[in-house]
């Protein structure tokens, strides 16, 4: 199936940021399928913050320390992107899957390279919506890039192949999923990780290179809860 998409939300570092670079563990995390929920959908917990408040709680060049350098946001892309071998992730949607079809009500994003290295980025994705509505999306997407750990990506001429294993999600939020992301073309090698922490009516998605994002995502999440 191919759909005009800009590629964001994981699988932009297949083509924006492919020299991305890595360690997680693999162990099994709670279904996303199913997620606990330690609040409900209240009037008050469930209404969406401006685009100005999350804005406000993205990580900044003081939150992560020396060597990080914030990158401009790159130019929309128009390619053609088409999922080859994976099912699930047909079914949901290219849209979604690479994040311009998530139907959430605010986003705010953030992207920084650390010692001036293309080969070492951490960015980050703010979502305000609906707490059950944030869970219910993210879940989706997760589980339908976890359904297939190994397919391609094709976008003009280029073409990916992909691996996708689960990875261990830390006790932060409400809700936590993680995944580890392998991307390989032309005898080049990178693996990035992905994890996103929903903790009330904000979603917290932090990808990049695997110790950067264990390094920042504590930091990420106690920004965007207690700034509220």
């Amino acid at each position: 199936m191919r759909r005009s998409t800009t590629i964001t939300l994981g699988l932009s570092a297949a083509f924006t940021v492919f020299a991305l670079t890595g360690c997680a563990s693999h162990t099994e995390p709670a279904d996303s399928s199913a997620p606990a929920r330690r609040d409900g959908d209240t009037a008050s917990a469930s209404a969406p913050l401006s685009s100005a408040q999350l804005n406000q709680r993205l990580l900044n060049e003081s939150d992560l320390g020396e060597g990080y350098t914030r990158k401009p946001e790159p130019a929309r892309r128009s390619d053609d992107v088409t999922l080859i071998g994976c099912p699930g992730l047909e079914k949901l949607g290219s849209d979604a899957v690479t994040g311009s079809g998530l139907d959430f009500a605010r986003k705010a994003k953030v992207s920084f390279t650390y010692s001036g290295s293309s080969t070492s980025e951490v960015s980050e994705e703010l979502y305000s919506d609906r707490p059950t509505k944030l869970s219910k999306g993210i879940g989706n997407v997760f589980d339908a890039m976890l359904s297939c750990p190994s397919y391609q990506v094709a976008s003009g001429s280029t073409v990916v192949d992909m691996g996708t294993a689960k990875s261990t999600a830390p006790d932060l939020g409400d809700d936590q999923w993680s995944q580890l992301l392998t991307f390989s073309a032309g005898g080049h090698r990178s693996v990035i990780k992905q994890t996103a922490i929903r903790t009330g009516n904000v979603l917290v998605v932090v990808s990049g290179s695997p110790g950067l994002v264990d390094a920042h995502l504590a930091r990420a999440v106690d920004k965007a809860h207690s700034a509220r």
